[in-house]
């Protein structure tokens, strides 16, 4: 492996020594058409490399001016490259390395709000994405609208109401100011969610309108939202494990450069998008894009065939000391419950894509987590679990409830979220879910600090409404959580898995 300082850094200097992906997107950073909130591993490895393909068959004006959110991590050794960084592929075929040269302007939305809210306004910006995970939608668990219990959320509400208002400190809040100063202009505009939230356009445009109102935003803003702005909705699909040091290392051995901000990614890479962008897009179509009607329909296959069943591989091999989704899916009772969860529980209640080969869709993700090369970590797959459930299990078990179907393996789910994030008094889950991290775990701690049995501690922690308040009315269910958590604690995973896998089975015959 090459050590590093013994070659070359990663810069534009150097694009003409190292293999380019798509095309590169014109210097000028005045010309760049998109911006980009959220700029971690995810979107670089994803939205920015359709974007690059779609350049190279088809040039325009859309250079990517990104922003972090709060962590400088990314930025400054990117800012240290123009820009440039590197997307390490790891296939069945081996690995190789491609340099992406498409953003035109980096910055840090808590450090530079202002900044954000100016982009925005710019009309040479033509679109926006997101790259923000579940939590930066301030959707509030309880009541599926504008999370004022939020204190952030309500800061930024009681600053917009003021003479003199402070920046923004949420994205809803940055995107409600950035909407409001573009308004002036009546430059049209779209906001593209990437993240695995269900309806997540039409989400965003809900909780911008709510924040406009609330904040007592004049007519005009929200007129321009609602006749100017589109928000359409789309389903990402790429598994884009942590970078790690020997990342670096690794490409430094393929391309001769030292690329201090990689990102490594699955050979697999979807992306489904609705077809409405008022001031024009990128021709993601020719990039390996899907412009479809369909999105809804795309996002339950991706939310309930693949993010759920993730989660539950993470859950179950994080309790049973596996270090890697491809280590714990090698386990054939953790591969036999995700398969049941898929078959059994969500695939019925999915109106499937008209062109969509489902069987070969779940074919293709039995490879994907057995892809020891991608390493995906089943600590971070299993993090901020308080942010991704309930856009994961709610919806598929109360079709089953309400149809008087217990769905067993989706409270196993539950329960193994709950142990390995929130265990029981007196339960050690072991160091990879000790890894995990969970935004809303100090609260659910408390939440259920008292309780002296596992069943009493799931039915606290579902009744504080962590997935959603109509499920918690469901007490077959939350007793279902509680007797899969106690044989979880008082057994094991391996135990648990089995007594749920023969109750889905009698269910769903």
């Amino acid at each position: 492996m090459t050590a590093p300082g013994s070659v070359p850094p990663l810069g534009r200097s150097r694009l003409g020594t190292v293999p380019l992906l798509g095309a590169s997107a014109p210097e000028d950073p005045a010309r760049a058409g998109i911006i980009h909130l959220g700029l971690g591993a995810f979107h670089r490895a994803h939205a920015a490399v359709h974007t690059a393909l779609a350049m190279q068959a088809e040039p325009g004006d859309w250079g990517i001016v990104g922003f972090a959110h709060r962590s400088r991590r990314v930025v400054d050794p990117m800012a240290r490259q123009d820009g440039v960084y590197s997307v390490l592929e790891l296939s069945e075929a081996g690995a190789r390395a491609d340099v992406l040269n498409v953003h035109r302007g980096l910055g840090v939305m808590a450090e530079e709000p202002q900044r954000v809210i100016a982009e925005i306004a710019d009309p040479a910006r033509k679109l926006l994405t997101l790259a923000v995970s579940e939590g930066g939608y301030s959707v509030s668990p309880r009541t599926g609208g504008l999370d004022v219990d939020s204190p952030a959320l309500r800061a930024d509400l009681d600053d917009a109401r003021s003479e003199n208002p402070a920046a923004p400190r949420t994205v809803i809040g940055l995107l409600a100011a950035g909407l409001t100063a573009r308004a002036r202009s009546g430059a049209p505009f779209a906001v593209l969610p990437c993240d695995n939230v269900s309806a997540a356009g039409r989400t965003t445009r809900r909780m911008v309108t709510e924040f406009l109102q609330l904040s007592g935003a004049d007519e005009d803003a929200l007129t321009f939202v609602r006749e100017h702005v589109s928000f359409p909705d789309a389903m990402v699909d790429r598994i884009v494990p942590a970078t790690t040091p020997a990342t670096s290392a690794q490409v430094a051995a393929l391309l001769g450069v030292q690329d201090d901000a990689p990102v490594r990614a699955e050979q697999f890479s979807m992306w489904v998008i609705e077809d409405d962008f008022p001031a024009g897009r990128p021709a993601w179509e020719r990039g390996g894009a899907i412009m479809s009607s369909e999105v809804e329909k795309y996002e339950q296959v991706k939310l309930r065939i693949l993010n759920g069943p993730h989660s539950l591989i993470a859950y179950l091999g994080a309790l049973d000391d596996r270090p890697t989704i491809p280590a714990a899916f090698a386990e054939d009772w953790i591969a036999e419950a995700t398969l049941a969860l898929i078959h059994h529980e969500n695939l019925p209640t999915i109106d499937l894509p008209a062109d969509l080969d489902v069987n070969g869709y779940i074919e293709d993700l039995t490879h994907r987590w057995r892809n020891h090369d991608l390493g995906h970590r089943t600590a971070q797959v299993g993090s901020d679990g308080s942010m991704r459930l309930p856009q994961r299990v709610p919806t598929p078990a109360l079709t089953h409830l309400r149809a008087g179907r217990l769905p067993a393996m989706l409270a196993l789910t539950v329960a193994a979220w709950f142990a390995c994030v929130v265990p029981p008094a007196g339960f050690d889950p072991g160091e990879q879910a000790r890894a995990m991290t969970d935004p809303d775990q100090a609260r659910l701690q408390e939440v259920a600090a008292g309780t002296t049995t596992p069943a009493a501690h799931a039915r606290a922690l579902l009744a504080s409404g962590c997935l959603s308040t109509e499920l918690a009315a469901h007490e077959e269910f939350t007793d279902l959580v509680g007797a899969l958590l106690t044989t979880l604690v008082s057994v094991g995973p391996r135990a648990a898995a089995a007594e749920a896998l023969t109750l889905s089975m009698k269910e769903n015959r």
